[in-house]
């Protein structure tokens, strides 16, 4: 969509832009572009870690290349190899999947699966050794920091992996029992214990039996499995039986069998501080993505969060960016866990079903204007909107030419490159920080959400990832996909390198222009936050050409084309005349010189 040509324009605007100027450390949230990958997907850098140092099969190690559910070898080594590859993206900011060390293999026998996601934690405080040692973990963040790359970890306080088992259940998964059918004091147990809203030392010193809905037990094989060594004891965890994702049980449910902390606890409260501010300390990485934040009681979070502010404060970190999954597309719901939970930031999923829903042309542009309409309601308003993630595709829902795919069913290959083009046209222009999926700039697709998403980026042996076409190109994952010449990677590139030279596309206040109830023209304005140039961005998600007037300040009357076409002057005061092609978009600047 960029014309080539356009390169040196912005590659030496980019040089004179404060964000780019900056150390890396002062770069606010707004500022960054982030890559999310997960490392056994991403590139295999030592191969003699593919088996996590354990001797077996498949169900012992957790490797096997050609199971899309296990581990397939990829590393930090690798992602430190490859960092060349993420900054020529245009990339700023590295979102690293769990990096902890996991149990290997859980799950029914016949059933099971491999950590290689790293979402069922034993240890905390240790690299899991599929992926490579801690000291590879810190000469992965000190080659992107040499390069003024942050890294972003992804934490987990919710749940650790399946251990503890219920003597009610066997092998069965547990029904939730509630706080009201089985108290904590049932049966004549915990005397004296308040209950988990009272959230004091002396209060829980009085919690001492586990065995309040069900009776938890740790099999042989596992006892002192997870570290630090606390966690071991299911006084921690609230032991009452699988989730129904809904009213109490959302934030004291297994999460699908996994151990449910029981983050009420005063002592699991310092303890989780003590544990990511180690990270920290150690590594001095530059923010913390939180796996399935709103299953956490908000009080935790109001204490775990200006905790973790003021250790990255201390080791010369101001600028640390902490956002949770809130996994719900209502920008409403969004805002909730950002005034009650007081998260600095969320995820916006809303977005996300926004662009693909408009991009795929299943909906008018109206349901994005919605979304923008309601970031008063974040605490802090439209300054924390500006600090959401955003994002069209991940490992968990799916890829966004998954979703286009599902929403233009009769768009030919071309035709849903063009689309893509345009969503992500939409996550690098508009309010947020983009975050692009590791494969999506390749052209991925993928067959659905989680393991069908989660494709390798180095050669693949997965017959169900090889056997998918990807747009933009005519490899496939069964080859290695880093080039830097794929349509999308030159998109985002160029985009990238657009925004950090212009801060009205980062930090710019952003007015709505036109939207409407059909595929078509979605406009807004940005703003620079020091002299108050006006940026006109226009997408077209119609498959026709479109053409019209758009408002714009009476003010701006002399423009300049940063992306597609743009008149040199307004068609009278307060209106633009333009033209886009179908899927296409535009950047018009206000006072910016070539």
């Amino acid at each position: 969509m960029i014309g080539r040509l356009l390169l040196p324009l912005i590659v030496a605007a980019s040089a004179a832009a404060p964000a780019a100027a900056q150390d890396y450390r002062q770069r606010l949230p707004e500022d960054e572009v982030l890559y999310f990958l997960l490392p056994d997907r991403f590139e295999n850098g030592d191969t003699a870690n593919d088996r996590g140092g354990l001797k077996g099969d498949r169900i012992a190690t957790g490797f096997d290349p050609a199971s899309k559910g296990f581990y397939h070898g990829g590393d930090l080594k690798g992602l430190t190899k490859r960092l060349d590859y993420v900054q020529a993206l245009g990339a700023t900011a590295i979102w690293v999947g769990p990096i902890f060390k996991n149990k290997a293999v859980q799950g029914p026998k016949g059933q099971e699966s491999a950590g290689y996601h790293g979402y069922w934690v034993t240890d905390f405080l240790t690299v899991d050794p599929h992926l490579g040692t801690n000291a590879d973990f810190k000469a992965l963040v000190d080659a992107a920091h040499a390069r003024g790359i942050k890294v972003y970890m992804d934490i987990i306080v919710n749940h650790t992996a399946d251990v503890i088992q219920y003597r009610e259940c066997g092998i069965q998964a547990c029904d939730y029992r509630s706080r009201a059918d089985y108290p904590y004091q049932r049966a004549g147990k915990n005397p004296g214990f308040l209950g988990d809203h009272v959230h004091t030392a002396e209060n829980f010193a009085k919690l001492t039996d586990p065995g309040f809905a069900y009776t938890p037990y740790v099999p042989e094989a596992e006892k002192g499995i997870k570290s630090p060594a606390w966690l071991n004891d299911p006084i921690y965890y609230h032991n009452r039986g699988n989730s129904t994702f809904e009213d109490e049980s959302a934030t004291m449910g297994d999460f699908v069998g996994l151990d449910d902390v029981m983050t009420e606890s005063p002592r699991v409260v310092a303890g989780m501080i003590e544990i990511f501010g180690g990270w920290i300390d150690r590594f001095k990485i530059d923010g913390f993505r939180i796996d399935t934040a709103r299953h956490v009681n908000p009080e935790f979070w109001q204490a775990f969060v200006p905790a973790m502010l003021d250790r990255a404060k201390a080791n010369g970190i101001p600028n640390f960016h902490i956002f949770g999954e809130v996994a719900l597309n209502n920008a409403e719901d969004l805002a909730v866990h950002t005034r009650v939970d007081k998260l600095p930031a969320v995820l916006d999923f809303a977005f996300t079903d926004a662009v693909n829903q408009v991009a795929g042309g299943k909906a008018g542009t109206r349901m994005l204007a919605h979304v923008f309409q309601v970031d008063p309601l974040y605490e802090g308003g439209e300054a924390t909107a500006h600090r959401l993630p955003t994002f069209i595709g991940n490992h968990d829902q799916g890829r966004t030419g998954m979703f286009l795919r599902r929403y233009a069913p009769n768009a030919s290959m071309d035709e849903l490159l063009k689309r893509s083009e345009l969503a992500h046209a939409m996550l690098l222009l508009l309010r947020g920080v983009p975050t692009i999926y590791s494969g999506d700039e390749q052209g991925f697709i993928g067959d659905g959400g989680d393991q069908d998403a989660r494709e390798d980026m180095f050669p693949s042996k997965v017959a169900v990832y090889n056997d998918n076409k990807l747009m933009g190109t005519s490899k496939t994952t069964a080859d290695s996909n880093f080039d830097p010449d794929h349509p999308l990677f030159r998109e985002i590139a160029e985009l990238s390198r657009l925004r950090r030279a212009h801060p009205a596309l980062t930090r710019g206040r952003q007015v709505t222009r036109a939207a409407g109830d059909k595929p078509g023209l979605f406009a807004v304005s940005r703003f620079d936050p020091t002299t108050g140039a006006e940026y006109l961005i226009a997408f077209n998600s119609a498959t026709e050409p479109w053409s019209g007037n758009v408002q714009v300040e009476t003010a701006s009357t002399a423009f300049t084309s940063l992306v597609g076409q743009c008149p040199a002057a307004s068609a009278a005061p307060g209106s633009i005349q333009l033209s886009l092609p179908a899927f296409g978009y535009a950047v018009c600047a206000v006072g910016v010189s070539k």
